[in-house]
């Protein structure tokens, strides 16, 4: 389904020049052009564009991928050069038309390319100017380059990520990249709102390093207040509240999250272990977790008794529990596809495309989804010619032109 037809959707009208690459600020982006918003990609010329477009290994022609699109539903490309003059003189033409600004460069760049606040007022003092780094653009680390790897191992996230006799691991994909583009377009719409009623705009900072260090969250607060340090557990059990872990069960795995009292009678009640309610041991969720080794052994025993579904089947509607799915497992699940999240958006290459849906909804509707554009397709279209006064109009306004 695509969004309902009845109103424009949330962002209809706002106009948003990116200058992004990768993973961070495309995949937030992504939400502000999946939601209306006219999100235009400016593509560095002389690279041939993002370099995503030709990370594979699966690719949609000479300068497309699978990767690619992940993070471009619904955008528009321009490829320009901004080193060079007639290439800069176009995209302040096209940057006085717009809303705000993104970028995510090394920290010490969007200054020097004139990509700032202070640099584009002149061009539009009502733009937004959302900057997304490694570590920040005021600090000694600003000419750092960085991606979100090396965000997870320095700010701690890896010492808490799988078994305690393993290696560090960092997470799967890569969720500081999500997180960061997340949190600046939080920081970016409002800011936005701000400058509509102002007609101020102004710079908007945010970066990989910040954000997957404030992902350590209570862990930090613990530490900071008490000197507690918080370390992998086995299981990915939760460090305090218990049961609240991965089950072995006679065919695979299931993560089980008794988070509070209720829930614990409600397992010894499915179970049929009425008897651990008067353990002391198991008294209380902190308890719980004080004894996890003692619990996982009795646990352990009762769950390997039947299948996963078994489980899932008792337990599912009663307390917190779910499967343990590998990608594939994961994708086929039926429940994914019943409930929209598996999205048809056909590609010039392959119209059997298909992609994840977005996952908010307007209405009870998912928003639409098309592919990113190809590279430098909207020169023509899109850049303003030189002669072109700026809008002003409400006319204008509606034709996606904003002043």
């Amino acid at each position: 389904m695509s969004m309902s037809n009845k109103q424009n959707p949330p962002l209809h009208g706002v106009r948003v020049l990116s200058i992004e690459q990768f993973g961070a600020a495309p995949y937030g982006s992504m939400f502000l052009a999946d939601l209306g918003a006219e999100v235009i990609k400016i593509e560095n010329l002389p690279a041939g564009g993002d370099p995503s477009r030709r990370t594979g290994p699966y690719f949609l022609g000479d300068a497309d991928s699978y990767y690619h699109q992940t993070w471009g539903s619904n955008k528009e490309s321009v490829a320009l050069d901004l080193k060079q003059p007639e290439d800069r003189a176009a995209f302040d033409r096209l940057a006085a038309t717009a809303d705000a600004v993104v970028n995510n460069l090394r920290g010490d760049l969007p200054a020097s390319m004139g990509l700032d606040y202070a640099s584009l007022y002149r061009v539009n003092p009502k733009l937004v100017c959302l900057h997304i780094s490694a570590y920040g653009r005021d600090n000694a680390r600003a000419a750092w380059p960085g991606y979100d790897f090396l965000m997870q191992a320095e700010a701690g996230l890896m010492s808490l990520t799988g078994e305690p006799a393993s290696s560090p691991a960092r997470f799967g994909p890569s969720i500081i990249d999500y997180m960061t583009g997340m949190t600046g377009m939080v920081g970016l719409l409002s800011c936005l709102m701000r400058a509509r009623e102002t007609g101020l705009g102004c710079d908007v900072d945010t970066s990989l390093f910040d954000v997957a260090l404030h992902q350590l969250g209570y862990s930090a607060t613990w530490y900071l207040n008490t000197g507690f340090a918080a370390s992998r557990l086995p299981r990915s059990a939760h460090f305090s509240v218990g049961p609240v872990q991965t089950y072995p069960t006679r065919d695979g795995w299931i993560f089980v999250m008794c988070m509070t009292h209720k829930f614990w009678e409600a397992l010894l009640d499915k179970l049929g272990r009425r008897d651990l309610a008067a353990d002391a041991r198991f008294a209380s969720p902190n308890l719980r977790g004080q004894h996890r080794e003692a619990l996982s052994e009795i646990l352990d025993a009762e769950f390997r008794k039947h299948d996963s579904s078994h489980w899932l089947g008792i337990l599912g509607s009663v307390l917190p529990v779910a499967p343990v799915l590998d990608v594939v497992q994961a994708l086929e699940n039926p429940f994914v596809s019943e409930n929209g999240m598996i999205a048809s958006v056909p590609h010039p290459l392959n119209q059997d495309m298909r992609m994840l849906a977005n996952p908010l909804k307007i209405d009870g509707v998912r928003p639409a989804q098309k592919p990113c554009s190809p590279l430098g397709a909207g020169n023509a279209r899109l850049v303003p010619q030189q002669t072109d006064a700026p809008p002003s109009s409400a006319a204008q306004r509606e034709k996606g032109v904003l002043s």
